[in-house]
């Protein structure tokens, strides 16, 4: 995909722009019922470096964990919940009754191509392939359903043993473990940054940019743009695939970048 070039300034495309409102990404997520080595039933804690990411809970009962800036914190999720955070927050789901969320993605759904690290114990963060290896899921069209539950719930359990870690030395006044955590999760994604600097231009940029086009003909008088408008209509393209924090049912929705890989092929929430 090459480099998108911006529109001149007062003109709009024919179609609009053809993604999700603000380029976000919509999944629908049933969240693990895994009991982890804490005791604890639900899915993979982890952080985004550059999107902002929202629940919608549609169905039972359970919270989000969160550690960040302002230390740990646990968010009751009910129906009817809306919740969501910053990048940089670390976010782990518990379930507690069957529960059922609408996610929200920023960016075109750049979560889902690589924009997340789970907490992995030290060792594991060292470099992308190292990474890759430990948070990884085989192949869904060469690996068995086992298989692949077995391996998510790997590297849930994995990423629950650094999150502890992070979220102990915090609450004993010790911040370093989680800056560490920082500072190693940014130079993981580095070598991808130039693609997502691709998917968030052709992405929430451009739909930005309609926005202000569409702004500048209004006050020029012209709506001859409102004769391109148009509905678009989806239902899932994939169900039941492995996520980080549950089973997922995903969109193909058009938009930018949707071959850019993650790491270790990660797919979101």
């Amino acid at each position: 995909m090459g480099t998108q070039t911006p529109p001149a300034a007062g003109t709009v495309s024919a179609a609009g722009f053809a993604g999700l409102p603000g380029a976000v990404a919509v999944s629908h997520l049933r969240v693990y019922d895994w009991e982890a080595p804490d005791g604890v039933r639900g899915g993979t804690p982890h952080l985004h470096l550059t999107c902002s990411e929202g629940y919608v809970v549609t169905a039972g009962r359970g919270a989000v964990q969160t550690l960040g800036p302002a230390g740990f914190a646990v968010t009751p999720l009910a129906p009817g919940s809306l919740v969501w955070f910053t990048p940089g927050t670390i976010h782990r789901l518990v379930n507690e009754d069957a529960l059922r969320i609408v996610v929200l993605m920023q960016n075109s759904g750049l979560p889902e191509a690589g924009d997340a690290v789970l907490t992995l114990p030290p060792e594991y963060l060292t470099d992308p392939e190292t990474y890759a290896r430990a948070a990884g899921l085989p192949d869904a069209s060469r690996a068995s359903e086992g298989e692949q539950a077995a391996a998510a719930r790997r590297r849930r359990d994995l990423a629950v043993e650094g999150f502890t870690v992070l979220r102990t030395a915090w609450e004993a006044g010790d911040p370093g473990p989680l800056l560490d955590f920082q500072r190693a999760a940014a130079a993981l994604v580095r070598p991808r940054l130039a693609r997502w600097r691709e998917r968030w231009e052709a992405g929430a940029a451009e739909a930005a940019r309609q926005t202000g086009a569409q702004l500048d003909l209004l006050a020029a008088g012209d709506a001859s743009y409102l004769a391109e408008a148009r509905l678009h209509t989806r239902l899932p393209a994939a169900r039941g695939g492995f996520g980080m924090c549950g089973r997922l049912d995903t969109y193909d929705i058009p938009g930018p970048g949707t071959d850019i890989p993650g790491p270790g092929t990660l797919t979101p929430s």
